[in-house]
């Protein structure tokens, strides 16, 4: 990843912020001279291991039975930035339209698991996770489920660890810029209800 020092996000609280917030990752691996990109909810689970699950009919744990290195992307809010945002454009008129956004790479070795016990882990932490944040008091559990029913769901799913070796995360929000216009896009994030954007901006003011 291309990666400036001024859009360098060094805050290991707003890494694991972004992943917890914009789970939904890009696992890509490489294998046959061809890259194979899969999108998946992955979780923290220990300090440097991430878990998550595919489905069996998914080749990846087939292709990769043994392990693989691997790169878990994840992609925050993003927006497009106009000039006009800008306070210091009618000065020089040189300003030019861009991109601002958040990204954490997660470089890692990849493995698979078969095992009742991992399958119902992963699972249960995922949806532990995600339904108190969604559903609070209401939030859904597996014992709600038949139980025959759930077995054959996991069946149909293999876990996966991805232990981390590498973190590059990357926000681009505007740092390069004066502080009036950082102040001026800041707020426009804020009126677009970009609030991830907005918020992580704030730090800065």
């Amino acid at each position: 990843m291309y990666l400036p020092n001024h859009f360098i996000e060094n805050d290991k609280k707003e890494i694991e912020k972004l992943i917890k917030r914009f789970p939904l990752a890009i696992l890509v691996c490489y294998t046959d001279g061809d890259f194979i990109a899969n999108h998946v909810p992955i979780i923290q689970d220990k300090n440097n291991e991430y878990i998550g699950h595919i489905a069996r009919a998914n080749s990846l744990h087939e292709s990769f039975a043994s392990g693989t290195k691997a790169i878990a992307i994840f992609r925050a809010e993003d927006s497009y930035i106009s000039p006009n945002w800008y306070p210091t454009k009618p000065e020089t008129h040189r300003h030019v339209p861009t991109w601002n956004y958040q990204v954490v790479h997660l470089h890692g070795h990849l493995s698979f698991h078969e095992s009742k016990k991992e399958k119902l882990s992963t699972v249960g932490k995922l949806t532990k996770t995600y339904e108190l944040a969604f559903s609070g008091e209401k939030a859904w559990k597996m014992s709600d489920a038949p139980k025959d029913f759930m077995e054959q769901m996991l069946e149909n799913i293999v876990a996966f660890k991805l232990k981390v070796e590498k973190v590059s995360a990357k926000s681009k929000i505007s740092q390069n810029r004066e502080k009036v216009d950082y102040e001026s896009v800041q707020r426009v994030m804020e009126d677009l209800d970009k609030t991830s954007l907005s918020n992580a901006m704030k730090r800065s003011i």
